[in-house]
């Protein structure tokens, strides 16, 4: 549970000093499958589909910048937070790269029977280099749609990859 608190905190600490982001100028793609309210994705080809009620999205500007997060959880323990921290300026595409840690994603898996054995996996990394992209297709004032796609790395010691791929989210923000 303290290396869950930690990912947490590591997360809104980006987000409470982030100022920029990158994005490229295209229309941000399609809007994905995900159903609303939900977050899907492929997990190293095994399926997410967050639950309704454990999925959101939100958005927050400050001193001229945008930031928003997205994060959805399963029954299962499992979980995706995304963050364009601070340069979110609308639909485009947002690329996850170590030069530029301001757009993120953490995939967790929380084992419910020892939850102190949480395990999370971060992109970017160190050394990462471009390891996927977050494309925002709609952004209404109540709703945020996109595809994501990305590859982190375990942040718990045992450096093990996670290849997240297909992801989707349609939601609503609170």
């Amino acid at each position: 549970m303290k290396i869950l608190n930690k990912t947490i905190l590591v997360l809104m600490a980006v987000t409470a000093i982030s100022l920029t982001s990158c994005k490229k100028d295209d229309g941000g793609g399609g809007g994905g499958s995900a159903g609303a309210g939900t977050i899907v994705a492929k997990v190293d080809g095994n399926n997410f589909t967050s639950l309704e009620i454990a999925s959101y999205a939100s958005i927050s500007s400050g001193n001229g910048a945008t930031t928003v997060i997205i994060q959805g959880s399963d029954a299962s323990g499992k979980a995706i937070m995304i963050g364009i921290n601070g340069g979110f300026d609308g639909p485009g595409t947002y690329e996850i790269s170590d030069t530029n840690v301001f757009v993120n994603s953490t995939y967790i898996e929380i084992d419910v029977n020892n939850p102190q054995n949480a395990q999370s996996w971060s992109a970017p990394y160190e050394g990462s280099g471009v390891v996927g992209e977050i494309k925002v297709s709609e952004k209404t004032d109540t709703n945020i749609k996109g595809t994501f796609h990305y590859t982190a790395k375990n942040v718990n010691g045992d450096q093990s990859l996670k290849n997240i791929t297909d992801g989707s989210f349609d939601l609503n923000f609170k």
